[in-house]
């Protein structure tokens, strides 16, 4: 058997394992603060806290879902903010990225062997990733990239910040009953993409421990689900 065909046999089950255990998650972190009631029938109204996004089309879709998860949580939506309990203030973008180069050493015939390199996966403080085109892939060593040669390759990338932002306050005397925010990092800056996984991770375990900031990784849906 010839050296390519020996490589291509060892490198495919492992290329398979690998893509077998790829993450599909969005790794998210969430600070919450957080004095709120038990949830009793209380009424709320969402409004942006960016008066430009009043009447928005975008604003009111991701409304929507965080009207959902509070109903979801017990808490009913109300038709004005003078009719509300709460008042639910709602902020989201995404920065303009930045650069990310990466310097990869030679990998001779060891791996990054054309078509039939080792897979070898990444691991960051966030958890693991292993499919180089998924949105939320921010980091990767990726076998079909390899020079097949000694000498280091330069990579670059752009790594995109994206945020949600979500108070609630009790109408009757503006008292704060919760101040959350999610952050995350990916490699998509789509805010379509990007804000219902905040939004889902924002309500995981709703509402949280005050003062405790977790890290979240919410999953894709099933194929098949919209």
């Amino acid at each position: 058997m010839s050296l390519s065909k020996k490589l291509l046999t060892l490198a495919a089950p492992a290329a398979l394992l690998a893509l077998s255990g790829c993450a599909t998650g969005l790794p998210t972190q969430v600070s919450r603060f957080q004095a709120m009631p038990v949830p009793q029938g209380q009424t709320f109204f969402i409004q942006p806290a960016n008066p430009r996004n009043q009447g928005g089309l975008e604003f009111s879709r991701y409304a929507e879902l965080v009207g959902r998860q509070l109903a979801a949580q017990g808490f009913n939506p109300a038709a004005t903010p003078a009719a509300a309990n709460f008042v639910v203030s709602l902020d989201y973008g995404v920065d303009q990225g930045q650069q990310k180069v990466v310097t990869y050493p030679g990998t001779g015939f060891g791996g990054g062997f054309g078509y039939g390199g080792f897979y070898r996966p990444y691991y960051s403080r966030f958890g693991y990733f292993g499919r180089r085109h998924h949105p939320f892939y921010y980091g990767w060593n990726d076998p079909f990239w390899g020079s097949g040669f000694d000498y280091p390759e330069v990579r670059s990338y752009t790594v995109y910040t994206s945020y949600l932002d979500m108070d609630i306050k009790r109408t009757a005397d503006g008292q704060s009953l919760f101040e959350g925010t999610a952050k995350a990092r990916s490699r998509t800056d789509e805010l379509q993409v990007l804000v219902p996984n905040l939004v889902e991770a924002m309500f995981t375990n709703f509402p949280g421990r005050s003062g405790e900031t977790v890290r979240i990784t919410v999953p894709n849906p099933p194929r098949g689900r919209g």
